[in-house]
């Protein structure tokens, strides 16, 4: 603000009572016109000036005599906040040389002293003269300015450039002189604005606009800017240029036969020629800014425009046509900025013969891989299952025990202990292994979108459904096993309508009342407690009850530690080979430190720890160098080094459980309340519950 840079700190007051001796002091010490005298409350009362001083001295005052009968009670003030336009008109309108700055308390800041002022307006108008002239010589364009006489006060570097004038020459010259075919007058004069004038100078043809400058209503100068148009036209050459190179590939791209379609990061197409737009029986305006799997649902140009992995001659059926595509993503300084597709037409005898080779060869892969599953016994598939406690050795068994059953599972146990395993398992030792095995994560599907992914659509159930409509998890399902996962995760509203898929095995897609039967045995896991969320209103009984039929119970690692070590051998030999790594094995004492971990994790962190070791170690044995720190401070229990963070560990563990204890009271007894309460999903809260062994 330019009220800082114009005031005085430097104050002292008077108070009624006060001496003129006192204020001839303060006179003498600060150099200032006025001093503020101050009420009781310290707010300003008046001021005591050196003309009230010299009134003093004409009474035959002396210095022992109060100021009392010679203070202003009619003082002017302005506030500290004041905006610098209305300061500005202030100090030229004021006629007292200083007066008082207040907060807005009402408390004295300073002085303002109009020629401190004045000197202050000074400089800012120098700073901003400067600017000015910097930003107008930054200016492309041509810029001369002239006062209201017409004379030249200003010229810029782009004025020199475009008119070939000098500055030293030119100021203080009269506009008229220098450029006489431009006429000024009616800015100058009238105040008109001339906008676009077409003027010529030195071969050079420019546009002109003049606009006039007013100050308080009068016409003070005026500005005149020049616009070489020697830019203009090589830019409309370019572009020219650049229409003649557009219409050149428009039909290098139509007389080619390969189809061609273009796509932006996004998805959305942004280019399609005509062979390919008259194989999908299509014009290029309906299909110009459509994501790519509205016109052809199997494309996968988009996910290339997203990874920026090329895919080359993959043979695809489009339409019942059999196409050689391929997909190359389009780079720009180093970024994916969308993807090509290109369709070569089975119009060759050649290419149609290729075609029907790689279909061939399909076939083959696919029944020889379907011919190896069927080979794949029951035996051997339990076998694949790493475990060998006895708990483990039970649950094989009763994974043969059921997989010959129709009836519905429900896996439980922690997180991370195996189940989408156990699951997969079931399904490759039924009579169902040939059939789809489809996993659905409740927790992981928004629930505004669950019930689609579950049930489909058809066209026009929501805004954003697919033209064509989509199958659901279910649907896709029939004939083979669907896993839902998460279970305890599922909205109440979809909960009812799984009950009748699993009573009567029919359900609709959204937006059709038509009934779709399917053959699905349905598998399903969590590692919550069901129980608890039936007796919350979280989960329906009649649906645990039917889910409920067989119950494969995983035991947490901590409970079985008989298969930490061949579990740990099979992950080795899992990243030897993902990772081209030469691990033979794993040290003593760091097998150990395995052994005494409580593994939370389950076997998920056992496979983690193992991945990260193994990316260390590289070769030869795994070592305890090679473990994360929180299995090394586990495992260092007994040295008396531990002991404190094991006690502040246990101390912190102390303060959690008494905070789950008060949110859960004051949620009475409610947990998605108390989950809110404490930050947490409800999923997470459930652990700690189990983890503190507390029962609500």
């Amino acid at each position: 603000m330019l009220l800082k840079d114009g005031t005085n700190p430097r104050i002292s007051y008077l108070n009624l009572g006060d001496s003129i001796g006192k204020a001839v002091r303060i006179f003498m010490e600060l150099k200032i016109a006025i001093i503020p005298v101050l009420n009781r409350e310290g707010g300003l009362l008046s001021i005591f000036s050196r003309s009230s001083l010299y009134r003093a001295i004409l009474d035959g005052a002396t210095h022992k005599d109060i100021i009392d009968p010679y203070l202003i009670h009619e003082v002017i003030s302005i506030s500290d906040d004041i905006p610098d336009d209305q300061l500005a008109d202030f100090v030229k309108m004021s006629q007292v040389g200083s007066v008082p700055v207040v907060n807005r308390e009402g408390k004295v800041v300073g002085l303002l002293c109009k020629a401190n002022m004045v000197m202050t307006l000074f400089r800012h108008s120098e700073l901003l003269n400067v600017q000015l002239k910097a930003i107008l010589d930054s200016m492309h364009n041509g810029v001369i300015a002239v006062d209201g006489h017409g004379i030249v006060t200003h010229l810029n570097i782009g004025a020199s450039r475009i008119l070939g004038l000098k500055a030293d020459t030119s100021l203080n010259r009269p506009f008229q002189q220098l450029l006489p075919k431009l006429d000024l007058t009616p800015a100058l004069v009238k105040g008109e604005v001339k906008i676009g004038l077409r003027y010529r100078h030195c071969n050079v043809t420019m546009v002109v606009n003049i606009t006039p400058l007013k100050i308080g209503g009068n016409i003070a100068g005026g500005i005149v800017i020049f616009q070489d148009l020697t830019d203009l036209e090589q830019a409309a050459r370019e572009l020219e240029t650049v229409k003649a190179l557009n219409k050149t590939f428009d039909t290098v791209l139509n007389i080619i036969h390969d189809g061609i379609i273009v796509v932006d990061e996004t998805g959305k197409t942004t280019l399609i020629n005509q062979a390919m737009a008259d194989f999908l029986t299509l014009t290029p305006q309906e299909v110009i800014g459509k994501h790519i799997t509205d016109i052809i649902e199997s494309s996968s140009l988009h996910l290339v425009a997203s990874s920026g992995i090329v895919e080359t001659s993959e043979v695809l059926t489009i339409r019942g046509k059999p196409l050689i595509v391929s997909r190359l993503p389009i780079i720009k300084e180093g970024e994916v900025v969308g993807a090509v597709g290109k369709a070569v037409f089975p119009q060759l005898a050649e290419v149609r013969e290729l075609a029907e080779k790689i279909r061939l060869l399909e076939n083959k892969v696919n029944f020889f891989q379907e011919e190896l599953q069927k080979n794949k016994t029951a035996q051997e598939i339990i076998k694949d299952i790493v475990g060998e406690s006895t708990e483990m050795k039970k649950l094989k068994e009763e994974i043969t025990l059921v997989a010959s059953s129709r009836s519905t599972v429900l896996i439980t146990g922690e997180s991370g202990t195996g189940k989408e395993g156990v699951a997969h398992a079931i399904h490759l030792c039924s009579d169902r292994s040939q059939g789809p095995f489809i996993k659905v994560n409740c927790a992981a599907i928004p629930e505004n979108l669950i019930e689609a992914e579950m049930f489909g659509y058809v066209s026009g159930a929501f805004t954003g459904a697919a033209k064509a409509g989509k199958p659901g998890r279910l649907e896709i399902a029939n004939g083979g096993t669907l896993f839902l996962d998460e279970i305890g995760d599922m909205p109440m509203a979809l909960q009812s309508k799984l009950l009748r898929v699993l009573q009567d095995r029919e359900f609709e897609r959204l937006g059709s009342t038509k009934t779709i039967k399917v053959n699905v045995r349905v598998l399903a896991a969590t590692n919550k407690n069901l129980y608890q969320g039936i007796s919350e209103g979280e989960f329906r009984a009649d649906l645990y009850y039917r889910l409920n039929v067989i119950n494969l119970h995983l035991p947490p690692l901590r409970e079985r530690p008989d298969d930490i070590q061949p579990l740990t051998q099979f992950f080795i030999t899992k990243f030897n080979k993902i990772l081209k790594l030469n691990v033979s094995g794993i040290a003593d004492n760091a097998m150990k430190t395995l052994l005494n971990y409580s593994w939370p994790g389950n076997i998920r962190e056992l496979e983690n720890v193992v991945e990260r070791a193994v990316n260390y170690s590289r070769s030869g044995l795994l070592l305890l160098e090679h473990l994360p720190d929180q299995l090394l401070n586990s495992s260092s229990r007994e040295n008396p080094l531990s002991v404190g963070k094991i006690r502040h560990q246990e101390k912190i563990a102390g303060i959690e459980r008494n905070m789950i204890v008060r949110a859960l009271e004051k949620a009475g007894g409610n947990k998605t309340k108390a989950a809110k309460l404490l930050n947490l999903s409800r999923s997470r809260l459930y652990d700690k519950l189990d983890k503190y062994n507390l029962k609500y």
